[in-house]
């Protein structure tokens, strides 16, 4: 098991649920590709509203079921680990965005089963 602590970087990935790459949803290709990669872990969040640069909210109302409903993946791992895989993960996205910010990991153990 790889430990991380103190400062690393948090990765988040803004996409919509209807993106693909090479006819599977765009989430699942890149939490696979992170896993292959060995990255710490991701976690894919599922958004009940949101907008993009098109302007048009995409919500999960009642009313108005959105097919495309905002997800974020978050990433949290060494920079230089990060940089090394952010050209894998461009090359899957034709729209989106991502951000990278510095975060202090307090605690990130692996508890055996």
């Amino acid at each position: 098991m790889r430990k991380i602590e103190g400062d690393q970087v948090l990765m988040r990935i803004f996409i919509g649920e209807s993106d693909m790459w090479e006819h599977r949803s765009l989430y699942m290709s890149l939490l696979e590709l992170f896993r292959s990669k060995s990255l710490a872990g991701a976690t894919v969040l599922k958004g009940i509203a949101g907008f993009g640069p098109d302007s048009i909210i995409h919500t999960a109302s009642l009313f108005r079921l959105s097919p495309d409903l905002p997800i974020i993946i978050e990433i949290v791992d060494t920079e230089e680990r990060l940089q090394t895989i952010l050209p894998e993960i461009d090359r899957r996205m034709s729209g989106g965005l991502i951000t990278m910010e510095k975060v202090r990991v307090v605690r990130y153990e692996r508890t055996d089963r």
